[in-house]
């Protein structure tokens, strides 16, 4: 609720005391910093570089990438056209669902591996160079028609914010011709951004997930009646970290301040005003090292405890339920960050930030949000689900956000 409905019958004297006192609250009250001592400190070193742990040759990847024209990489947007046979039926038993799975494997691509699958390792160690200040990953597994505006947003943020960063995103619709084409104006402007399709069979091997993979492409696991492909990306994130090391972010997250600081880092979505101890996670932003322990742990419980019919088990329950469990054992290295770092507005409030103020104390409201925001935030999340139907109205918080670090400013009020 905005500022005005409090004080619409005060005079102007009073208003302007009690307005003052408001703003003073809000950044007091949501710049409480949340600091998980049981755990660890944060460490300002960079993410491990990866080179220093493969044995390919420079020359024997290029090599290998020259073997992949662009317009070879699945040219038709395979996700286009069979989204709807990705889906199980519902209020089916277990054992019905299984065998519904079993009789649409060959729809489910994102499981299998091919030629362009198995350059995906060559692809990444290719891509990554020494040029690159930091590693950074998002996924994608809608149709590449879906990767709109609100989308380029989130990838804009990361190059506006850092000056030399790299992302992969791992998507098997924009390893395309359609999805280079959505790529291009970045990369015309000398953006290093690749789509590349991810070979999972190569990202579990040698990890706890790699037997319930195994499992799961014969169709032996009930893939539950949420999206396949949806849970997978909760995996996906987990194991390429663990593999390579570096930044994953949703691609609703708009990026504020450099990320490059922060070292073997996770947020909290809520926590305990009284107690200060947090209460959900969340894994919209990972920060780890290559190998990290703690991903190990998540990966692991993924594979134990994977329940497709859950929102959220296998995702910000699971890294939750984890971390609750290490407890103050010994041995792991990781920051916990307050809500304010990511996730400064839970989902049920961020319809708030789209709109633009139609009064002086609406837009009293609107600097004092931004000037919290620029102080205490790396970034924010926009709840997609939830946003997506929302306007990015002009002269809102999200609008101003976004239009100080948007790189092609003519969409950001787009729908």
């Amino acid at each position: 609720m905005f500022v005005h409905r409090r004080f619409k019958h005060a005079n102007l004297s009073a208003f302007s005391l009690i307005t003052f006192s408001a703003i003073v609250f809000l950044i007091h009250a949501d710049s409480i910093i949340y600091h998980s001592t049981p755990h660890s400190t944060a460490s300002t070193g960079a993410p491990e570089n990866l080179h220093a742990h493969n044995h390919i040759t420079r020359e024997n990847i290029m090599t290998t990438l020259t073997l992949i024209p662009l317009s070879s990489i699945q040219e038709k947007d395979e996700a286009e056209t069979n989204q709807k046979a990705l889906v199980a039926p519902f209020n089916v038993t277990e054992r019905r669902r299984r065998a519904w799975f079993r009789e649409h494997l060959h729809n489910f691509k994102i499981l299998m591996s091919n030629n362009l699958t198995r350059q995906f390792h060559a692809r990444v160690l290719g891509f990554f160079g020494r040029e690159c200040e930091a590693q950074f990953f998002m996924t994608w597994i809608s149709p590449a028609s879906l990767f709109g505006e609100r989308e380029l947003l989130s990838v804009e943020s990361i190059f506006r914010v850092h000056p030399k960063p790299c992302l992969i995103i791992l998507s098997r619709t924009l390893d395309t011709t359609h999805g280079y084409r959505i790529l291009k104006p970045l990369l015309d402007r000398g953006f290093k951004v690749q789509a590349v399709t991810p070979d999972l069979s190569f990202l579990v091997k040698k990890t706890p997930a790699e037997t319930w993979f195994h499992e799961l492409r014969k169709g032996r696991k009930d893939p539950g009646e949420i999206p396949l492909p949806q849970n997978l990306s909760n995996l996906i994130r987990l194991v390429v970290l663990y593999k390579y090391g570096g930044i994953y972010i949703d691609t609703d997250f708009i990026v504020l301040r450099p990320l490059t600081g922060l070292r073997n880092s996770i947020g909290a979505q809520s926590m305990n005003l009284g107690s200060k101890h947090w209460t959900r996670l969340n894994n919209a932003v990972l920060v780890f090292d290559m190998r990290h322990p703690l991903l190990h742990m998540f990966i692991n419980e993924f594979a134990l405890t994977f329940d497709g019919n859950k929102w959220g088990h296998n995702g910000p329950y699971l890294v939750s339920r984890v971390i609750k469990r290490l407890g103050k054992r010994p041995g792991f290295n990781f920051t916990i960050l307050p809500p304010l770092a990511f996730y400064p507005v839970d989902w049920n409030k961020i319809n708030g930030l789209f709109k633009k103020p139609k009064s002086e104390s609406e837009s009293i409201w609107v600097e004092a949000k931004l000037l919290q925001l620029s102080e205490s935030t790396y970034g924010i999340h926009l709840w997609n689900k939830q946003s997506s139907r929302f306007t990015i109205e002009e002269g809102s918080v999200i609008g101003r956000l976004i239009s100080d670090r948007c790189v092609n400013c003519n969409h950001v009020y787009v729908s």
